[in-house]
């Protein structure tokens, strides 16, 4: 067996067991790296030396026994809009391309912690404002399993590295699918987990109402175990939470669950193949003894409008503190202040954030606020009575993570309304506060991945892993890789 046919518990188990080093895991990945970033360009930022020495001073304190977690030792990749001290962090953007942090986000010291080897920063939308991965500065990422096409966004980065296998798990952020929708289009298992369950310290914001940090993994199991490190109250983080911690599932059997299925999820506008192959997960939760029952959510259709809207408006206010006078991209030439912060924010900034914050800021402008902004929060409330209800019918629930498959490269760029409707059964879950989960279940016809998506409840992480975890036993979808060149 290949390395990389191991999953990050797996690499890990035979890591403690000295049967692998980790620094030749690391160097493995490396040149894995080097391989495929020419075609892939999962990375913005790849830090080599700095992997090794960490590797091998993981590799020790593992044999003197210092270090004994599960993921000790595994390659791991961080998107780059979590701070790194020392390393840039970029949010993939020309307004922050020298930015270098002086400090470690609160998820990358809970890492260290735990013995991760973080191998660089992987690609993204800029500042998460996209679903392809296409608005970068820093080029294009593409999906593993065909170079022609999306890996999804915004942390397409993080998912192509998983998907071809160049780290063995990557963290990723989702405000309204960015972990979710990739996971779904790259064939890897990803889970953004309920609001405040992970802290934000160090993550630089889009929305940060709707912002979480989540892994992208090979499969449950491993989700399992990196969110479980990543969890906890935080105090640089006053909307994180003491949640209930997720253990490793060991269930075979899904008897008296109940599975609901969202009729408003399966309308007008879904693939009949990723209709098919949802179904067919569903259909193996019943054989597992999962109940499926039918539930609605007729608010659906309106939480793209309001989801827009309100993260819109956060990420006008966010990033008005990119102005070219504290930190980010300064223009070398300007005449005055108002000049200054002109030119800063029309050079720094690329063509879809302009077009965010231009939206959000009309949406919180004199006149308009209580038009647009006020109504998309009494959605965003509704959308949340919506899924209690049928919660009260449903223990999960699952759905599709995306309309479609992974859609060639540039076939959205000119048309973005199509690109945000692709978000239609992510973006709620993210209003709504709840933990969503994307695993792969099979391929369409022209065998690229699709992804179903399991909802809880508020804090619902271990029904996920259950589920998701049982389902895999029985499945070998995210065991597969995309075809080598």
């Amino acid at each position: 067996m290949s390395l990389f046919d191991l999953t990050a518990l797996e690499l890990g188990a035979k890591i403690q067991a000295g049967e692998v080093g980790a620094v030749e895991a690391t160097r493995a990945c490396l040149a894995r790296i080097e391989a495929k970033e020419p075609t892939v360009h999962a990375f913005v930022t790849v830090t080599p030396e700095a992997a090794v020495a960490r590797a091998e001073d993981v590799q020790k304190r593992i044999q003197s026994g210092e270090l004994t977690h599960p993921l000790a030792g595994v390659p791991m990749a961080i998107k780059d809009l979590i701070s790194t001290k020392g390393v840039r962090t970029t949010c993939s953007s020309k307004m922050l391309e020298n930015y270098v942090p002086v400090f470690d986000a609160t998820v990358v010291q809970k890492l260290d912690a735990i013995g991760a080897v973080c191998l660089g920063k992987t690609n993204m939308d800029e500042f998460a404002m996209g679903s392809s991965t296409e608005s970068s500065y820093f080029g294009v990422t593409r999906n593993p399993w065909d170079l022609t096409r999306v890996p999804g966004g915004s942390s397409g980065g993080s998912a192509a590295a998983v998907a071809a296998r160049e780290v063995f798990y990557a963290l990723g952020s989702d405000t309204g699918g960015s972990i979710r929708q990739p996971a779904s289009f790259c064939g890897v298992t990803g889970i953004k987990p309920t609001y405040g369950a992970v802290s934000r310290y160090g993550l630089l914001a889009y929305a940060s109402s709707l912002d979480q940090i989540g892994p992208l993994t090979i499969d449950a199991r491993d989700a399992a175990a990196v969110t479980a490190a990543l969890m906890g109250k935080d105090e640089m983080d006053a909307t994180s939470v003491a949640a209930p911690v997720p253990v490793l599932p060991e269930k075979a059997r899904l008897d008296g669950l109940r599975v609901g299925i969202p009729q408003a999820y399966f309308g007008e506008g879904l693939d009949a193949d990723v209709r098919e192959r949802v179904m067919d997960a569903a259909h193996e939760l019943e054989r597992l003894g999962a109940t499926l029952v039918e539930v609605d959510m007729p608010i659906l259709k309106y939480s793209i409008p309001a989801y827009y809207i309100l993260a819109c408006a956060e990420a006008s206010s966010n990033l008005s503190r990119y102005d070219g006078v504290k930190y980010g991209f300064r223009p070398a030439h300007f005449e005055d202040l108002h000049d200054l912060y002109l030119t800063a924010r029309s050079e720094g900034f690329g063509a879809e954030v302009k077009r965010r914050i231009m939206l959000g800021a009309f949406a919180l402008s004199s006149g308009y606020y209580d038009a647009y902004y006020n109504k998309a929060l009494r959605v965003k409330a509704l959308i949340k009575q919506g899924f209690d209800a049928c919660f009260e019918k449903a223990d999960i629930l699952l759905t599709p993570a995306a309309p479609t498959t992974a859609y060639p490269l540039g076939a959205h760029t000119d048309d973005p309304i199509q690109m945000y409707l692709g978000d239609i059964y992510t973006v709620s879950v993210n209003m709504a506060g709840l933990p969503g989960m994307v695993v792969p279940c099979g391929t369409d016809k022209a065998g690229l991945p699709v992804g179903a998506q399991l909802i809880a409840p508020t804090f619902g992480e271990q029904k996920l892993f259950d589920a998701a975890c049982a389902y895999q036993v029985q499945t070998a979808f995210h065991r597969s890789r995309p075809k080598e060149d």
